[in-house]
């Protein structure tokens, strides 16, 4: 098989990452996720709804080309470059995940059970979905950005704040994962 294919060490990406961090702070800018939902949305007329989206939007549009570029890079990783969809983890952790109803762990990339579309037919899927994304809007707004926000751009600026939110972000899925999903399945 072609070396291409095969897993790639995990410093490439790293030093991709720093690379592109390093660029990013000699210009100026930071990089960060929920700050394209912001600019999508003022996009679509929602400053004209909120103050919130009231800004110059493109100021920002050199961000948006991180969207694209990640829906491409994901496309061109899941068609192109991946031999095996399975995420490899703990045969452990599979049988946990199995003992909850999620049949999928270990055999497909994300859990079938959640990322489904039948899930839009199931009234607790779609519930699970709502308030998980409603958690996640107001955590990254609450927070001032999302998890690659402060954990790439803010840890590397060394900002107090993102070291913080980074903290709080790995609590709260510490907490998520070991005492509410289980109850939630």
């Amino acid at each position: 098989m072609n070396a291409i294919f095969e897993t790639w060490h995990w410093s490439v990406s790293g030093l991709l990452i720093a690379l592109v961090m390093f660029l990013l702070l000699m210009v100026g800018k930071n990089f960060g996720m929920s700050s394209n939902l912001r600019t999508f949305c003022t996009l679509c007329g929602a400053d004209k709804r909120s103050d919130f989206f009231k800004f110059d939007w493109k100021s920002q549009q050199w961000n948006l080309i991180v969207v694209l570029g990640a829906i491409i890079g994901g496309y061109i990783g899941s068609e192109f470059l991946s031999t095996d969809l399975a995420v490899a983890i703990h045969p452990e952790t599979i049988e946990q995940l199995n003992s909850l109803g999620f049949k999928s762990a270990g055999t497909s990339y994300l859990p079938n059970e959640l990322f489904d579309s039948a899930v839009f037919s199931d009234l607790k899927g779609l519930a699970i979905l709502s308030i998980g994304g409603l958690f996640i809007g107001f955590g990254s707004r609450y927070a001032g950005g999302c998890t690659s926000g402060h954990a790439i751009s803010g840890l590397s600026n060394l900002q107090w704040p993102s070291l913080v939110a980074v903290v709080g972000f790995f609590i709260g899925g510490l907490t998520m994962v070991h005492f509410i999903f289980p109850l939630i399945f």
